[in-house]
């Protein structure tokens, strides 16, 4: 058993028949419909929509969604089997499918009355609707309360105003969520969350970024020129998005560690295969100390990534907290898969430098989970400060 410091009841190592059928039915999955385009895709960046459809028909979009609302009602253990599976194959559409899981649909799900639960999760955990979320703007990243949207009462509606920047699905998605001052300047009771539906007038898509990594993840600006919006759009307390956005970036912590699990794996997976193959000097590369040993520190790195992983995960099945651990896993696991993709092109040596090869987009991918959703940086303000309250 895994204990933690705080809880006397420790995660249960034994996985369950049903995440034994998730792995099975997502590996075949992305066999399948992912891995044989997935360097056409990130050449282009395509943002392949009907992939994210399949996924839905396969309950994969709405992973934590209750059943009465369309979704599969499994937890977190599952949840993290999901994404871990696709970022083995490709880390853009694992990142996506935690944007839409986590972000866009869990924000909803925790904070939503129960008329626009009905309204809005069933559309969204079938995949009928591509979910986006919208906290980050240009010259706010961690800085979240210096945001400039505005969302002012007019009325029945809100008026919005402003831009929100490095959006996932943020032109694709037709339906986002969207936080916006509604009160002063720095005030972590002046910010609520707006549910903003795609097609109401005022509401459009900016520029779409061209991205080192995660190309096949569509990231775009989302513009707001005097959208209105209906206030029973208007999720929870007004004034409680900000809090609300905090909450939901635990869940979400845990969704990039996973995504950072996966691109982990995938270039761990690549690099001992090519090792045992690859022939210098009449003899398998992996049996030189140079090649082993850094095999053997990707390998103790990803199974402790998993762990801080899987106990976060636990603590958000059981309502328990769960800040410093989702925080510990996501800045543990998103550094882990930057060391071991770079480990892995270095195994593969020249090959690895080139596209031919899968690793150079693991090293590429990699870099987005030590950024988003929390800097590195951030995360260690989290942990210490989640540390020095004891």
């Amino acid at each position: 058993m895994l204990e933690t410091m705080d809880n006397s009841v420790g995660y249960n190592f034994s996985i369950s028949e049903n995440q034994e059928m998730i792995r099975k039915v997502v590996h075949d999955f992305a066999e399948k419909n992912i891995r044989p385009n997935v360097m056409e895709w990130d050449e282009v960046q395509h943002f392949p929509i009907d992939v994210f459809k399949k996924l839905g028909e396969l309950g994969l979009m709405g992973v934590l969604v209750p059943e009465v609302y369309g979704g599969s009602g499994l937890g977190y253990q599952e949840y993290v089997d999901v994404i871990v599976g696709v970022s083995k194959v490709c880390g853009s559409i694992g990142l996506s499918l935690a944007a839409h899981n986590s972000l866009c649909t869990g924000h909803i799900l925790a904070f939503a009355n129960e008329e626009q639960k009905m309204r809005w999760l069933p559309k969204l955990a079938t995949a009928e609707w591509i979910g986006a979320w919208g906290l980050t703007e240009a010259n706010t990243g961690s800085d979240a309360l210096g945001m400039m949207t505005v969302a002012t009462l007019d009325g029945d509606e809100y008026v919005i105003n402003g831009s929100k920047n490095w959006i996932t699905h943020g032109k694709t998605g037709d339906i986002a969520v969207v936080m916006a001052r509604t009160g002063e300047k720095g005030d972590s009771n002046g910010v609520s969350a707006f549910v903003v539906e795609r097609g109401t007038p005022g509401f459009a898509a900016g520029k779409k970024e061209n991205k080192l990594g995660m190309r096949a993840s569509e990231t775009t600006e989302m513009i707001f020129d005097n959208c209105r919006v209906p206030k029973e759009n208007l999720l929870g307390n007004i004034g409680g998005g900000f809090k609300q956005a905090m909450k939901v970036l635990d869940g979400g912590r845990i969704s990039i560690a996973a995504l950072a699990l996966g691109i982990a794996k995938g270039a761990y997976e690549a690099a001992v295969a090519y090792a045992k193959q690859r022939h210098q000097f009449g003899q398998p590369i992996a049996s030189f100390q140079g090649i082993s040993f850094k095999l053997a520190d990707m390998a103790t790195e990803i199974e402790a990534a998993e762990l801080l992983i899987r106990q976060a995960a636990d603590l958000k099945n059981r309502g328990l907290p769960m800040t410093k651990e989702s925080a510990m896993a996501k800045y543990f696991a998103s550094e882990v898969a930057v060391r071991t993709a770079t480990e892995a092109v270095q195994i593969f040596g020249g090959y690895g430098y080139t596209k031919d090869f899968p690793v150079e987009k693991f090293y590429r991918d990699s870099k987005l989970c030590t950024i988003g959703e929390g800097t590195s940086e951030i995360q260690k303000i989290v942990i210490a400060r989640e540390v020095l309250k004891h």
